[in-house]
């Protein structure tokens, strides 16, 4: 099987080069090969490399420019997804927990109804439309609060700024799970076995929540990165807590971005671990290599 794999300088993207290998050739491309942003150069690309299955992780994130960049951010997140699933090939398509405003009080099931609060949210709630509407098999997978070793993420900026800073403020009222790339990675491709062994894909198609266990604010997540950094020679800043308020942004972010991973785990038999597991085993991989 050729897979054809976008955003693959992505944090998740990078991961499923790897992850997708066993399942059959993995055609790893990024922005130069495939301009998501490029409508009429997409399913002339697609057609060059003949897939038998497209695997999109790439994705407009920077949520605060979207607001600034709204076209672009729509183009890639909404209309590039319409396009790839046009394609009429099999599809496995990101998405966010930014589909939804926040005011839920539990964790957000497949069921409940889209509200986005800002443009990247919208643009990637307008994807998931636009690759439903084709009835081509596919899977959404909505993801949250993805981290990992290498990028741009909120692991990494908090391991620079608690060793640059002498003090370090979180906003610790919007509650969500964070989610290693690699474990979505890993859940993705055995998900994505098990899906293509079905004699009929179209009927488990759909929308499904993959992120981590558990539930954590901003805050509690930066505490946890902080107490696995402590150590006798290293001065770290100290971590206060703050409302959403003293931290503006161009895009609100929803209160509650947790996710109810419950259909993943009944028609795949695939659920991540907790959030905590989850970042302990992240930052092993980021230990120093014993030489003895």
């Amino acid at each position: 099987m050729r897979i054809l794999l976008t955003g693959v300088n992505g944090q998740v993207g990078w991961e499923l080069q790897r992850t997708l290998a066993p399942l059959g050739e993995v055609i790893a491309v990024d922005r130069n090969r495939l301009d998501l942003a490029d409508k009429a150069g997409i399913r002339r690309s697609v057609a060059a490399i003949a897939p038998d299955l497209i695997v999109n992780p790439a994705a407009y994130t920077a949520v605060d420019k979207a607001e600034s960049e709204p076209d672009l951010a729509h183009a890639i997140n909404a209309v590039a997804a319409g396009e790839l699933a046009a394609c009429g090939i099999p599809l496995v398509h990101f998405s966010t927990d930014y589909v939804f405003d926040g005011r839920k009080s539990d964790a957000y099931t497949e069921d409940d109804t889209p509200n986005a609060l800002g443009v990247y949210g919208a643009s990637k709630l307008a994807g998931e439309q636009a690759v439903a509407r084709t009835g081509i098999p596919h899977l959404i997978l909505r993801t949250s609060w993805v981290y990992g070793l290498r990028g741009r993420n909120f692991l990494l900026t908090m391991q620079r700024l608690a060793r640059e800073r002498d003090t370090l403020a979180v906003v610790d009222d919007q509650f969500g799970a964070p989610t290693w790339s690699r474990l979505i990675a890993e859940a993705t491709a055995l998900v994505v076995a098990r899906w293509l062994d079905r004699p009929d894909q179209t009927a488990t198609s759909g929308i499904y929540h993959l992120s981590c266990g558990g539930r954590t604010s901003w805050h509690g997540f930066a505490a946890a990165i902080l107490a696995q950094m402590t150590g006798a020679d290293q001065k770290l800043a100290r971590l206060t807590a703050i409302p959403s308020s003293g931290y503006p942004t161009p895009a609100a972010r929803p209160a509650n971005s947790q996710l109810n991973c419950d259909r993943l785990a009944e028609t795949f038999g695939v659920r991540l671990p907790g959030w905590e597991t989850a970042l302990a085993l992240c930052l092993e991989q980021n230990l120093p290599q014993s030489t003895t």
